[in-house]
């Protein structure tokens, strides 16, 4: 994990060479309510995976210590010395479990609830990569179990996982083409585009982590001809980051609580996506009719400039309070993990209610200045996890920030009146069906949003 944390200024790094990668291609890859709302998705998914990760690590760690077949020379958990084909074998054996674990999660729906998130962007970028779903672990944890029951050790299984990780941000990319001979052993930003594409020739196709031979052996590649359009069948609509963790689980609940039959409440967990338990009804694919009618926007609200301002001004600085809190969170009481935690959970649902013009955002928003400036003033930023950031000067920063944004909320009181989707232009390949209708473009933006 502590690469991981290491890396985030890379991450961003990266993020500002693709932006000027894309501006010399004159290709338009970001848009500012999508990229907030992937990396909201992505900070959500890395706190609540400090609550959560210690116990999937302790699954492996039990086996390991109790049942592995093979002793493979380590003197305790933490050591590292082994020799090179111990590494090489590990790291083939986590990328064949990745491929196994992440095709399950496209084709069982108990897997999707978790993997969902990750394909929720419309568009395709490097902070799409970032975007996880927070319960993801627990079902692809199953798949690499058997490593820890082979004997390969958790020091081991935890470096290689972590660079399994690394390795698939950069091919969260539109500005690379092909690779030449690398497409046909890697896993590339061409093979991992046509993974996000919701056309249908894409779908389920190149579930490849490193390795994208594991596809081509087991009959699930597919060579990018046509760049994809990307997102979901069913689209989310919304920039809700909490409700975009939990909302195919929601729908799961519900399908099996109405089903008539008790073999399908049960068997509907395990299903594909698309099922439907007998005597039900659901619209949830109509998306997928209109995008073949040619009825289809990608989802955009419309935001006033000083609202947009907003959420950045408060966005930012969750990005250095989580890196802080993910840089020492073991160091931190139980009370102060839940309460930092909480309040970083609280922001970025205020920032997703900003971005749609909730009615319910001024509300939520002031008691969470208040209640975030309590904290600060009671405990310091040290209780944030950033021990650097102390004294008056911060404490005035921070004082002068909530009644700035206590200003703006009571002015601007009279935006927040529920999502207002717009049409964007439709320039680039995601309009190429639609371009096609336009009139039945123009019919489909006056319907109500989807919940």
């Amino acid at each position: 994990m502590s690469i991981i944390v290491y890396a985030i200024p890379v991450f961003f790094i990266m993020i500002a060479f693709e932006l000027g990668a894309a501006w010399i291609l004159k290709k338009k890859v970001y848009r500012l309510t999508d990229s907030i709302n992937d990396l909201s998705m992505g900070m959500v998914d890395q706190v609540g995976g400090a609550f959560l990760g210690a116990f999937m690590f302790g699954m492996y760690l039990l086996v390991w210590k109790n049942f592995r077949i093979f002793d493979m020379g380590a003197q305790g958990v933490t050591d590292a010395s082994f020799p090179w084909w111990v590494w090489v074998s590990c790291f083939l054996a986590k990328d064949f479990g990745y491929y196994w674990a992440h095709r399950m999660s496209h084709e069982m729906n108990i897997g999707w609830a978790t993997h969902i998130a990750h394909h929720q962007s419309e568009e395709y970028n490097l902070s799409v990569a970032l975007r996880q779903g927070v319960f993801q672990g627990f079902f692809f944890n199953f798949f690499y179990i058997p490593l820890a029951l082979v004997g390969f050790p958790p020091v081991v299984y935890g470096l290689c996982s972590a660079f399994n990780t690394l390795y698939q941000f950069w091919i969260h990319t539109r500005t690379i083409g092909k690779l030449g001979p690398l497409e046909w052993v890697l896993n590339t930003p061409s093979h991992h585009r046509v993974h996000h594409g919701r056309d249908e020739q894409y779908i389920d196709r190149n579930h490849a982590g490193v390795f994208i031979i594991w596809d081509r052996m087991f009959g699930t590649f597919e060579e990018e001809k046509d760049e994809p359009n990307y997102g979901l069948v069913g689209p989310l609509r919304s920039w809700n980051p909490l409700w975009g963790q939990v909302h195919y689980l929601v729908k799961l609940v519900k399908l099996s609580w109405y089903a008539p039959k008790w073999r399908d409440k049960i068997y509907v967990w395990f299903a594909p996506p698309a099922y439907v338990p007998e005597g039900l009804e659901t619209n949830d694919y109509s998306s997928q009719e209109k995008w073949k009618l040619g009825i289809f926007k990608r989802y955009e609200t419309s935001v006033a400039p000083i609202m947009k301002f907003y959420a950045l001004l408060h966005f930012t600085p969750m990005l250095l309070l989580t890196t802080g809190f993910l840089r020492f969170e073991n160091d931190m009481t139980a009370v102060s993990r839940a309460i930092t935690g909480g309040l970083i959970m609280w922001t970025l649902l205020n920032v997703g209610g900003v971005l749609e013009s909730r009615r319910w955002l001024p509300y939520s928003e002031g008691l969470r200045i208040l209640a975030m400036g309590g904290v600060m003033a009671w405990q310091s930023p040290a209780y944030f996890g950033w021990p650097e950031l102390v004294g008056t000067p911060f404490q005035i920063l921070n004082g002068g920030l909530g009644l700035v944004s206590l200003g703006i909320l009571i002015t601007h009181t009279h935006l927040f009146q529920g999502p207002k989707e717009i049409l964007p232009d439709t320039d680039g390949p995601y309009y190429t069906h639609a371009a096609a209708a336009p009139a039945m473009v123009e019919a489909a933006v006056t319907e109500p949003a989807e919940a």
